[in-house]
Parts: C-alpha cells; sequence; structure tokens
C-alpha cells in the first residue's frame, strides 16, 4: 500500500524525528547526492516508510531505515528500485536515514532483504506507472504505448523525458494509467542477476565515509583511559601530567573511566597514557574462565531418561566467549549542547539508540538527532550503542564537540561479546534409527542490573532466561526432541553475535549428527539425506556433496566434513576439506557451500556473505576466542584475538546459489553455523579425535 505525497524536497516528507535544528558548524554526513534538491514522487505507507524522490539531475533517490555494514543492502535495494522503474543502477542513490521516531529502523536478524522486498518494489512500481502516466499526458498519447529504459520514458516516435522532468507532474497524479503492480519474478532483469556494489568505488578510493571520516566542525578526537577488570570502578585519577601535555583539551570523568579530548588522536592516547589512575577492582576480579566453564556445566539441567532398549551416543560442547571485532573501531560522534544534541556514528538500531541517548544526557528525543552512519562490519556488535552514549556523556561534560573512538583493545576487553555456553546432547537409537534427541544447554547471561556499563542502562541485545529450549535438531527426523537451558548470570557486556544461539547450538548438533552416523555405521551424507524432513535442505546437501566430490580420496590427515542449516525461511550446506596432517596446525584447504534463500536479490552479494560465513566458521572453532583472567580480558589485539588471516582461509572456495521463485529469505548469517559444524566433522574426520572445545587450539 502506497500512497502519493507531493513536495520540493525530500525532508519535508522523510518522518526524520527531530524539531531541533542542525548544531551550528555541523557539515552533512554523507556528500550531498547530485541535484539533492528534487521532489517526492510516492512515499510508502507501511512501517518501512520509503519514500521515492528523483532529483532535477534524474538522480532516484530512496532513503534506506537500515544501515550498511559491509552486508551490501543498499545494493540489494538500488536493485529493487531499478528493477521496478527499468532505471539504470548507476542512477539509484541509497543514503541512510537518519533515526526516526516510528516505522522500522531494526538492521539485525538476517531479515533486511526480506523485509524490504516487498516494500521497495511496490514503491518503485508505483513511481513507474505516475512517470507513465504523466509522460502519456504531456505527449497526449496512449500510456501503453510508452516504455522505460534507462531512467527515461520513451515513445514511440523516438521522444524521451527524464524521471527528473516528469516527477513534479507524476507526483499529483492519483489514478494511473497503467499498471502500478510489481514485476512477476519472470520478467526480471536486474534482481537476480550477479552484480557488484553500487559503492565498490568508493569504498576502495577512501570516498565512503565512515564516523572517523566526518568533519563536524570543533569535533575534537577524544579517548578514554578505562579500567584493566571488566565493571572495575574509578577510585581517584591525578591528571595533572596529562592535562600540561600539549594538544589537550580536556580530561573529564564518565561512569565508565577518564576520557581525554585532544588536538590529534595521537595526543589523546599520549595524555591518557600520562593518567595516574586507582582503579576498585570489578565484580569478577575473582574468576577466571575454569570457574566459569565449571559454572557452565553445572547449569546445564538434565536431559531426563532415554528411551527404554536405546544406545546413547552422547557429547558435552564447551564455547568460549568470542568478539565481534568489526574492522572499523567503533567511533561516534557527538556535539551536546544545552537544548540540543546531534550524534553521528554507525547503529542497528537507531531509534532505540536515540532515546537512551536522550535518556542519559537529560534531553526531550525531540532534541536528539541521530545520523545514521555506514560501518565497517558489526555482526552483531552495532545493536549496542555504548560508544554513542559515551560520546554524548563526554561532549556534555566537556561542553564541546568530540570524535570519540574505541581502540582495539578497548572492544576487546570491554566491548560486547558472544557469551560462552555448555552443551549436552543425547541421541538415543533403536533398530537403526534415531528414536530421541535431547540438547541441554547453559549460557552466560548479562547481569546488567549490577550496574556494569554505568552507561544509561544499555541492556544486551539479546539475553536468554532459563527455560524450554526448542532444539534445531527438528531438522532431522529423529524421534522424540526435548530441550532444555539454563543461565549463569555474570556482570559481562554481552550482545547477539552472528547467529546468535544457532553458531554454537547447531555446530553442536551437527557433530552429533556425524556420531551417529558413524554409530550405526552410515556414511555422514547418506545419514542426513535418509532423515532430513525438508526436501530443500536435501537439495542443499546434494549439490555441495556433488560439487564437492563427497568421499574422494584424501591423504592421511586429510578430511572432509559436511554440516547444514535451515533458519530465517532459508537453507544451506556446507562441505569443507581440511589439513590436519598437523593436528595442532589445522588448515581448512576447500569450501563448498550452496544455499537456497528463495529469489536471491544479489547473488554475488549472496557469495560474498556466505565466504564470510566460512571464515567465521573457520576462526570459531579452530583458533578465535576471548579468555577471562582475574576478571579481564586476556586478548587486545588480532594478535592474540585469532581471527582466521588471508593464510587460513580456503585455498578454493565455491558458493552455489539455488534457483528459487520464492521470495526472499535471510542469509546475512545463514551460513555460521553449517561452516563451523562442517569444520568442527572435517578436523573429527582428519584427526580420528571427537572435538569438545571451542576453539580447538585455545
Amino acid at each position: 500500500m502506497v500512497h502519493s505525497l507531493a513536495a520540493s524536497t525530500l525532508t519535508v516528507a522523510a518522518p526524520l524525528g527531530c524539531d531541533a535544528p542542525s548544531a551550528h558548524g555541523v557539515e552533512p554526513t554523507a556528500p550531498d547526492v547530485q541535484g539533492a534538491s528534487g521532489g517526492v514522487l510516492v512515499t510508502g505507507a507501511d512501517e518501512e516508510m520509503l519514500v521515492l524522490e528523483v532529483t532535477a539531475a534524474n538522480r532516484i533517490v530512496v532513503r534506506l531505515p537500515r544501515v550498511e555494514v559491509g552486508q551490501g543492502i543498499t545494493t540489494a535495494v538500488a536493485m529493487m528500485i531499478a528493477e521496478e522503474l527499468d532505471a539504470r543502477l548507476a542512477d539509484v542513490d541509497i543514503p541512510l536515514a537518519q533515526a526516526r521516531t516510528q516505522g522500522n529502523q531494526y538492521t539485525g536478524g538476517s531479515n533486511s532483504v526480506s523485509s524490504l522486498y516487498g516494500p521497495a518494489r511496490a514503491l518503485a512500481a508505483t513511481a513507474r506507472a505516475r512517470l507513465v502516466t504523466a509522460a502519456a499526458r504531456r505527449w497526449h498519447v496512449p500510456a501503453w504505448t510508452l516504455r522505460i529504459q534507462d531512467t527515461r520514458v520513451v515513445a514511440l516516435d523516438g521522444r524521451t523525458a527524464t524521471f527528473g522532468s516528469l516527477t513534479a507532474a507524476a507526483a499529483k497524479i492519483r489514478r494511473t494509467a497503467v499498471s502500478s503492480k510489481p514485476k512477476p519474478a519472470s520478467r526480471h532483469r536486474v534482481i537476480g542477476r550477479p552484480t557488484g556494489r553500487i559503492d565498490a568505488r568508493d569504498i576502495v578510493t577512501g570516498k565512503a565515509q565512515y564516523a572517523g571520516d566526518l568533519t563536524v566542525a570543533g569535533a575534537k578526537p577524544t579517548v578514554v583511559a578505562r579500567p584493566p577488570t571488566l565493571g572495575g570502578k574509578l577510585v581517584s585519577v591525578d591528571d595533572r601530567a596529562a592535562r600540561a601535555l600539549p594538544g589537550v583539551h580536556a580530561v573529564v570523568r564518565i561512569p565508565g573511566g577518564v576520557a581525554v579530548v585532544a588536538e590529534t588522536f595521537h595526543h589523546a592516547f599520549k595524555a591518557r597514557d600520562a593518567l595516574r589512575v586507582t582503579w576498585a577492582p570489578g565484580p569478577l576480579a575473582a574468576l577466571s574462565d575454569a570457574a566459569i566453564r565449571s559454572r557452565l556445566r553445572a547449569a546445564v539441567p538434565a536431559l531426563g531418561a532415554a528411551p527404554s532398549g536405546s544406545a546413547q551416543v552422547e557429547g558435552e560442547f564447551a564455547f568460549a566467549f568470542v568478539s565481534h571485532a568489526p574492522m572499523e573501531v567503533l567511533t561516534a560522534v557527538a556535539d551536546v549542547r544545552a537544548d540540543r544534541a546531534e550524534i553521528w556514528f554507525s547503529s542497528q538500531t537507531p531509534m532505540d539508540a536515540r532515546e537512551s541517548i536522550a535518556s542519559t544526557i537529560g534531553l526531550p528525543v525531540s532534541k536528539v538527532r541521530v545520523h545514521v552512519v555506514r560501518g565497517g562490519g558489526s555482526f552483531g556488535r552495532r545493536l549496542n550503542y555504548d560508544a554513542a552514549i559515551e560520546a554524548a556523556l563526554i561532549s556534555k561534560a566537556a561542553r564541546r564537540p568530540v570524535k570519540l573512538m574505541w581502540s582495539r583493545a578497548d572492544d576487546l576487553r570491554h566491548g560486547r561479546m558472544r557469551g560462552a555456553s555448555h552443551h549436552r546432547i543425547r541421541a538415543s537409537h533403536a533398530r537403526g534409527r534415531v528414536v530421541a534427541f535431547g540438547h541441554a544447554m547453559a549460557s552466560v547471561s548479562e547481569a546488567y542490573e549490577q550496574g556494569l556499563s554505568g552507561l544509561g542502562g544499555v541492556k544486551p541485545a539479546v539475553v536468554r532466561a532459563a527455560g524450554p529450549l526448542p532444539s534445531d535438531s527438528g531438522l532431522y527426523d529423529f524421534g522424540r526432541l526435548s530441550g532444555d537451558s539454563g543461565s549463569v548470570e555474570l556482570a559481562m557486556p554481552l550482545g547477539a553475535w552472528r547467529s546468535v544461539d544457532s553458531g554454537t547450538m547447531r555446530t553442536a548438533e551437527e557433530i552429533v549428527v556425524d556420531e551417529v552416523a558413524a554409530s550405526l555405521g552410515q556414511d555422514p551424507v547418506a545419514f542426513r539425506r535418509g532423515t532430513l524432513r525438508n526436501k530443500t535442505v536435501k537439495a542443499v546437501l546434494d549439490k555441495v556433496a556433488t560439487a564437492g566430490a563427497w568421499g574422494r580420496s584424501l591423504p592421511p590427515g586429510h578430511g572432509q566434513g559436511v554440516a547444514v542449516h535451515e533458519e530465517y525461511g532459508s537453507c544451506v550446506a556446507c562441505l569443507v576439506e581440511i589439513d590436519a596432517a598437523d593436528p595442532n596446525k589445522p588448515r581448512v584447504t576447500r569450501v563448498v557451500m550452496a544455499a537456497d534463500v528463495g529469489t536471491a536479490v544479489n547473488p554475488r552479494g549472496l557469495e560474498a556473505q556466505l565466504m564470510g560465513a566460512c571464515v567465521d566458521g573457520i576462526s570459531t572453532v579452530l583458533q578465535a576466542g576471548l579468555h577471562i583472567d582475574r576478571g579481564a580480558v586476556r586478548e587486545g589485539s588480532f594478535a592474540d584475538f585469532r581471527y582466521a588471516r588471508q593464510r587460513h582461509a580456503p585455498l578454493r572456495f565455491e558458493a552455489h546459489i539455488m534457483p528459487s521463485r520464492r521470495e526472499p529469505g535471510g542469509a546475512g548469517e545463514l551460513g555460521v553455523p553449517a561452516a563451523a559444524g562442517a569444520v568442527a566433522n572435517a578436523y573429527a574426520r582428519a584427526t580420528g579425535t571427537k572435538p569438545r572445545r571451542f576453539p580447538i587450539d585455545f
């Protein structure tokens, strides 16, 4: 459902949700769209509240209520718009919308493409019908005789009119002379075609702007001295030496530590290191990895009695804490005045962030403007907005605009992380088939009521309460399914990490599936084929088995592993080959993935997502995790948080996108559980071991 709204500029129509004027001297968050003064052609009435504008320079502009963090959503939406308007993709601009007061602005759960697919296409289809009708009225010809090509309306006699020249008239049209329905899939020429990112050139040439690139008048580089332990508290600080250093503008206390505002980041870091701070230890100062693992194991609920007469395949699995570690460190620019505030940062939840920032600094929500900036990676990290709240507090205390940057060590040691978890799984089989499957687990949940962060009550994006756990092993015909969960509350900054619970649950389950197959004397692929419930999942499994030459002869110490996963209305299979001739230095040599996500708007973007998921699986299964030593995170950089690098990436990678006419499902996080499970199973087959703690080299 859409309705029209004629206006001279987009900002009149867009629900920006802030009645405060821009802070003095602030430059735009991104370069203006070429010919930015244009006309609003159509506004969506659904919760996405999309607005389509055409500028005088014939640019099509749709401000996106999502954040671009490398997943390629701006390209996917541009393709949807270009498809329905028969426009050149190069003529479509997808800037990011500011935080609004209503609608859906949540980026997460692998649902951006699926949630925008209908609204974006309907918006553009309505615009197309109005543009054609406007041209028909201008030229006094039947609308059905006209066609659209390359962002122009074309008549049979060769006359053309740009969209920009027709927009003012088209915006006033209420009844169109041609259909305003989106195209059927059979007519798609852009959607489904492998396409390079529309922002690729800007990224590689440095034109694309991230929070750290923004120029806001008077905003000075800022860093924070933080306690050595999680949740540590400031006791005292002697800042005389720091203030005496050149380039230092301010030193202020905030709940998370002591902030230094300086002329450059070099000056800021030097002054931070010159502070003489006394810290009180945090609430976990007596706690380390071994004790946390012990508590988790004790918190796992009992599985209950197994069916009588059945044999058991059992396993317990431990997963470490994992940092999101996006390549771009957290950065936020804040300009807080007595009567208004503006914040620039990359956020997956800008509407929530705006409310929290307003509450923290004591301003009405209507006086806070949040500008959403592209992010250099997220993996769930930017669901939370710790840095933005800190920046606002520092700006308020220092009485000047600031550009706050968390260092890599800041984020690894004080930022959000995937909670550690312990899993107990039992598969019961009798007469050659699984008759019951139970999965109980416990994970660390954030005891945020203990005042861990001191940042206005920021809560984790996802916290699991103890209770029944629906087992994802419903993928298989495994008889009676059961699940339960417990939790260990600790004052730790947790956050949703890629695939959230599935990243650990399904990894453990796919390992057990392999072990059940071995117990029954069956091949892992054949066993899955015989027990999977969904023919679509079987199809992706068959694809990787064929493309990856499952069962081929490999040298000693090498092995193949396979795993499948279904979520977000999509499914995926992964086949991995690993060289574990030296079990202490395993190397994944080949990965084959196949995915059915319904309509793949941009198959090239989906391939990139699957490749990233593959690297996530390699990292978290083989080598990347966080240690807790007496209440402190040990790792402080990529030197010791050992995420996979180029030398750990597979020598061969291929992704197969299954054809489909279904509506799009989710894909961003889809591949992680299958990749992780396949890596673990390949390592087990190559080494003849049963891996139980992850990462394996920890």
